[in-house]
């Protein structure tokens, strides 16, 4: 008997191969060309050390300097040993142009719009070769809009992913690229490509209660994890809290009652932000938590939506003393750019949280903004490897301008100017995905839009640590040497720097 296994890379990209019966999940990776960290395929190394998000598998044999007893226990495990014997989520320690692969590319036609709001539009693909795609409930895809020349938006899929037909919600935004494209001009019939499945906002195995969060069409994929759910054998509580800005706002309340019946344990509440509303529940999720919500920390919480809401779940939860047994989140907001449509997954949080909108992020939070910074620095060790020996003089050189214009706005460990610290810091570290040519690195450097959180919380009067300035610039003599462990070290001391940096400002924003 075979299974499902899918490979989720650093950079967002999710990968899906079939492994045999007593196969190995490296063994089917290479078959599928997919080039996963490997060196002695005998579990002696540990080259090949991956985490498993979910699912059961045979580790094999491997000796201790390969794998401890401890990170066995912890789910990791070494991909040229174990043998699933159940579907598995791995998530793989590189990005998917260093495994020489990349998202796969579909072909659609769009078989269904509905305007289930003023607001709100759902609409759905009939995907050719429907048997070849394969996704996470919770993760989301990139659309070409069609007559746009190439332009893509993202979507998360607000179907689960056994259904034949997939489907999206969208709300709709004035000169919006996408938004135009299905209220003015799309017709039942239109040919529409798109790429995926990416993220790393997906339902994991059901181990307890969860607690799930949406924000506006935030709620689509979550109900891509409701539609899973109802098809599992679940024990655990489910909740779903739904918070918009307006009563017209509120879109899907029949499909979430019809969960009501499909998922033994499963309620909702809807909150409304506008105080004006006719709703129940106002304001926001955080006002309407129940301690039967959270069970004292033993909870599994799922939240998309905007940056403010995830912080204010975040503070909200600290301020409780709680912590829950994991927190995932996708986090975004609306670009503030003529063309102001969401740039990835559709969702908003109740007006005073969306208000303060600047830009969208996907992960899992366990740490307040560490997570963003390690991701950052994870993605930025991983194109150092595509790009050491490879920039030209030019390139250099201007690496370099960059590195210089942001200590510009420093004076040892006082900033000159906070705001074009963050501006000119972004250019710096935004270079190296633009130099190595691929755009999904690039896009996912820009998901995590650690400028947002720093345009956040950074403020002139606040401390800096005076180590940031001459870490640039070392990063750039690595390179201009070639000396790919130099900039590592460069990378991995700057990321402790910047995170000490934030650290203190949200201390002092807090007092």
């Amino acid at each position: 008997m075979s299974h499902q296994v899918a490979l989720a890379f650093e950079d967002g990209i999710t990968r899906f191969i079939k492994v045999g019966a007593n196969e190995t999940v490296a063994d089917a990776s290479y078959k599928a060309l997919i080039n996963i960290p490997l060196d002695c395929r005998d579990g002696a190394c540990g080259t090949c050390k991956a985490f498993c998000e979910s699912g059961k598998y045979d580790g094999g044999d491997y000796i201790e300097e390969a794998l401890t007893d401890d990170e066995a226990e912890a789910g990791y495990c070494l991909p040229c040993q174990m043998v699933p014997e159940s579907d598995l989520v791995l998530q793989i320690p590189t990005t998917s142009d260093v495994a020489k692969t990349s998202a796969a590319s579909f072909e659609s036609t769009l078989s269904e719009i509905r305007r289930i709001s003023e607001t709100t539009y759902a609409f759905s693909l009939e995907v050719d070769k429907r048997e070849d795609l394969s996704f996470l409930p919770g993760q989301y895809v990139n659309i070409e809009v069609p007559g746009s020349g190439g332009q893509t938006r993202s979507y998360s899929f607000s179907s689960g992913p056994e259904v034949d037909i997939v489907s999206f919600l969208i709300r709709i935004t004035d000169g919006g690229l996408m938004s135009t494209y299905m209220r003015d001009t799309a017709q039942v019939g239109d040919r529409i490509t798109f790429t995926g499945p990416m993220g790393s906002f997906f339902l994991r195995e059901p181990k307890r209660q969860s607690l799930l969060l949406a924000g506006g069409t935030g709620l689509a994929p979550l109900l891509a994890i409701l539609e899973k759910l109802a098809g599992m054998d679940n024990p655990h509580p489910v909740h779903l809290i739904y918070g918009v800005n307006t009563d017209i706002d509120l879109v899907e309340l029949d499909v979430l009652q019809d969960y009501t019946q499909r998922i033994a344990g499963f309620s909702f509440d809807t909150v409304v932000g506008d105080p004006d509303s006719a709703s129940q529940k106002k304001g926001y999720v955080t006002n309407h938590f129940e301690p039967q919500h959270l069970a004292e920390g033993d909870v599994d919480i799922y939240l998309c939506g905007p940056p403010p809401m995830v912080e204010g779940v975040r503070h909200h939860l600290e301020a409780e003393g709680l912590k829950p047994q994991n927190f995932y989140y996708e986090k975004f907001a609306l670009a503030v750019v003529p063309d102001a449509e969401p740039a990835a997954p559709a969702a908003e949080a109740p007006a005073a949280q969306a208000a303060a909108d600047q830009g969208y992020e996907i992960g899992e939070e366990h740490a307040s903004f560490e997570a963003q910074f390690d991701a950052r620095m994870a993605l930025e060790l991983a194109v150092v490897e595509l790009t050491m020996g490879k920039l030209a003089e030019g390139q250099l050189g201007e690496f370099k301008v960059l590195a210089e214009l942001a200590g510009k706005t420093l004076d040892g460990e006082k900033f000159i100017n906070a705001e074009e610290f963050t501006v000119t810091n972004d250019a710096f570290h935004e270079f190296l995905f633009k130099a190595v040519g691929n755009e999904h690195l690039l896009q996912a450097y820009r998901r995590l839009d650690v400028p947002a959180l720093m345009a956040a919380v950074l403020r002139q009067e606040h401390w800096i640590d005076g180590a940031v300035d001459a870490d640039h610039l070392g990063i750039v003599a690595a390179f201009e040497k070639q000396d790919i462990a130099a900039a590592r070290a460069a990378i991995t001391a700057h990321n402790q720097h910047a995170k000490a940096t934030m650290a203190a400002a949200s201390k002092a924003a807090a007092q």
